[in-house]
């Protein structure tokens, strides 16, 4: 495999769910390892192979038919056994989605033949979110596809299932990050301003919108940094930064090689309600500690979504400001990060030895 096909793999949103074990994607992909000749589903527990050895495809029987044969612990070519409350929540979920305006809490749990606490319980051990999060999640997407296909913000906003303007335009930015008219026109009236530098990690890129910090990417190529941050804000007004952004950066590089020292920076972050709730968590942990995925899972009061936590942190754009290099294996084992695990690993023992310098 070429350098770019493995930068491919590595950008593919599939590798993202294959590193995680989502579950979610069983039935979306298989992913074949050609060291091996097997193919499995993407939460298979064997040990994950070397992006450069991974190939995608979308179906078991495209997988055979380039070759491989079935991974015998997964069996990706039998069908999955779903466990009974799991189809429940499943059908609370689309029952959720195709309703005109959010159920109550009351109405799914007649639904479902549960009382009101136990759907909040088991809904939220299965999703990582409570029903309500869940409907906001699809409230949002529904506004974001509405705007993205050209409907107006009316149309959209009553599709969505609001019921008045005011109480859109109320949510409107929170869930967007910019004005509906923005979002509906891609972006096109945000600007975003950027610069890119060194540090003894790699190349490292620093994007600000007007409301702060929007991303902190790190990796081996400028070029590809860039092309990154344009994936992620496809329309927006992408401007080089004067001096001044070179300054941001220089304190970004300067947090890195002094964790201690603290990171005092506005951020713009971006993300569902449940992904805000981790990266919250993840910002409490002290430089020089860790935290397992299942000890971030129990603080944020959702204990059953360890794998929803890894996935959270996999989706973090703001590398060290939200510390997701702090959350390790159970075992201690260093893991799954996005800016690479040998990165991982330096920031880690940087923090172990870095200490704050004391008051006098």
């Amino acid at each position: 495999m070429t350098h770019d096909e493995k930068t491919w793999t590595l950008k593919d949103p599939r590798w993202a769910a294959l590193q995680t074990r989502d579950p979610a994607a069983g039935d979306r992909f298989v992913y074949a390892v050609r060291t091996t000749g097997i193919y499995c589903r993407p939460d298979c527990p064997s040990r994950l192979a070397k992006p450069e050895h991974v190939e995608f495809h979308d179906t078991a029987d495209e997988a055979e038919q380039a070759g491989y044969r079935p991974c015998k612990r997964c069996r990706p070519n039998e069908p999955r056994a779903v466990p009974e409350r799991t189809r429940i929540v499943i059908d609370l979920c689309r029952y959720i989605e195709c309703a005109e305006s959010s159920p109550s809490l009351a109405q799914l749990a007649r639904r479902a033949g549960w009382s009101p606490y136990h759907l909040q319980r088991t809904f939220k051990a299965v999703t990582g979110v409570t029903p309500k999060g869940y409907a906001e999640a699809h409230r949002t997407r529904r506004v974001q596809d509405g705007l993205k296909a050209g409907a107006t913000v009316t149309d959209t906003l009553y599709d969505a299932g609001f019921n008045s303007n005011g109480r859109f335009y109320d949510q409107s930015t929170r869930m967007l990050g910019m004005t509906p008219s923005q979002y509906r026109a891609g972006g096109s009236d945000t600007d975003i301003r950027f610069a890119v530098g060194e540090c003894d990690l790699g190349a490292i890129l620093v994007a600000q919108s007007d409301k702060g910090v929007c991303a902190i990417l790190i990796g081996d190529d400028a070029e590809i940094l860039v092309q990154e941050l344009q994936d992620q804000f496809p329309a927006a007004n992408l401007l080089a930064g004067d001096g001044g952004y070179e300054d941001l950066v220089a304190r970004v590089v300067g947090f890195i090689e002094a964790p201690h020292t603290g990171l005092d920076l506005p951020l713009d972050i971006r993300g569902t309600a449940f992904q805000r709730r981790v990266w919250e968590a993840l910002q409490k942990i002290p430089a020089g500690q860790t935290l397992s995925y299942s000890e971030v899972a129990q603080r944020i009061g959702s204990p059953q979504a360890v794998r929803a936590v890894a996935r959270a942190c996999a989706a973090n754009r703001l590398a060290v400001a939200i510390p997701c290099h702090r959350v390790v294996r159970t075992d201690g084992g260093v893991s799954g990060y996005r800016w690479g695990v040998d990165r991982k690993r330096a920031l880690l023992q940087r923090e172990a030895n870095d200490r704050p310098i004391p008051s006098i």
